[in-house]
């Protein structure tokens, strides 16, 4: 388990940030987690100069939904990221082990099967506890992660096509 704050921000400063747009789809299951992560994700990409008009939320009622839901984003073509948030906490049947299975693949399949980065913010716990303590509480909240992360591949794939472009026939 972790035991620091692994959220700490520090600014990224990107350029041009406030022409990117996001989609961000979450989960209400568990929500008193889910909507946490969300309001912190929002938080830092308004920091960074996202417009308020550039971020589109969408909820979904499970985290299993959320593959469906990105997978639609995605394909769509309109976002330059999308960020799935959910929580799955342990019960005492084997459900836990399909649907975090499921919905890492599915968020996996949506990064290599599309263009777009998705973005895995889904917190897949053993107790409510250590939930609270990943969505704002002592360890901090995987939001500002999924944020930061988000911004990130966006500059990445930006400066990918910027050097591709920049690249003649032939070239290497």
């Amino acid at each position: 388990m972790a035991t620091v704050n692994l959220s700490d921000y520090k600014p990224l400063n990107i350029n041009n940030a406030e022409d990117f747009s996001i989609g961000i789809v979450f989960s209400e299951w568990n929500d008193f987690v889910t909507y946490n992560l969300r309001d912190a994700a929002l938080e830092i990409l308004k920091k960074e100069g996202v417009k308020d008009e550039n971020i589109k939320l969408f909820t979904v009622p499970g985290a299993f939904e959320l593959n469906y839901a990105s997978m639609q984003l995605c394909k769509e073509r309109k976002f330059d990221a999308v960020i799935a948030i959910g929580c799955i906490i342990r019960g005492e049947t084997p459900h836990f082990d399909f649907v975090s299975s499921a919905v890492a693949q599915g968020i996996k399949d949506c990064n290599i099967l599309t263009d777009t980065p998705t973005i895995f913010c889904v917190l897949t716990d053993d107790t409510k506890e250590q939930s609270i303590a990943r969505s704002g509480g002592d360890l901090g909240n995987k939001g500002v992660e999924a944020a930061v992360t988000a911004l990130t591949m966006i500059d990445f794939k930006k400066k990918l096509s910027d050097k591709k472009s920049n690249i003649g026939f032939g070239n290497s």
